[in-house]
């Protein structure tokens, strides 16, 4: 059996946030943009891994009004599990990163007792990110 990742979701509240960050901030490319009922899902995929979707899409699309407020309330809280990225400068990276409007540094970049060096930000809406040297 072969198993490979396709796609990864990651939940934003302002879509138009959330593309400039991780399509003009960290470079990824939108492969698709779909809107339906008032919400947008937009795919990005990066140019290392073209195979991968990563998805952008708000909490209350696709779900009940009970459960996107739920999941909306997570967001704004910043309790959603973070994304991990690997990149091939970190420091450059990063740098752009601290500069975006809405992001929030959480650590700077270090070397990690886990074998890594990385650093960690909150993306425009709340979503915590680990952006590690490759």
């Amino acid at each position: 059996m072969t198993i490979s990742l396709s796609t990864v979701h990651i939940l934003v509240d302002d879509p138009d946030a959330a593309l400039a960050f991780y399509r003009d901030t960290l470079g990824l490319s939108v492969k698709f943009e779909v809107a339906q009922g008032g919400f947008r899902w937009i795919t990005l995929v990066s140019e290392s891994q073209p195979e991968i979707g990563i998805v952008l899409s708000q909490p209350h699309a696709g779900r009940s009004q009970e459960d996107g407020d739920a999941i909306a309330a997570q967001l704004a809280k910043g309790e959603l599990y973070p994304a991990h990225f690997r990149v091939g400068d970190l420091d450059a990276t990063f740098a752009r990163m601290a500069e975006t409007p809405g992001v929030e540094v959480l650590s700077e970049p270090a070397s990690q007792p886990w074998g890594v060096r990385d650093a960690a930000v909150r993306d425009p809406a709340g979503n915590r990110l680990r952006i590690e040297q490759a």
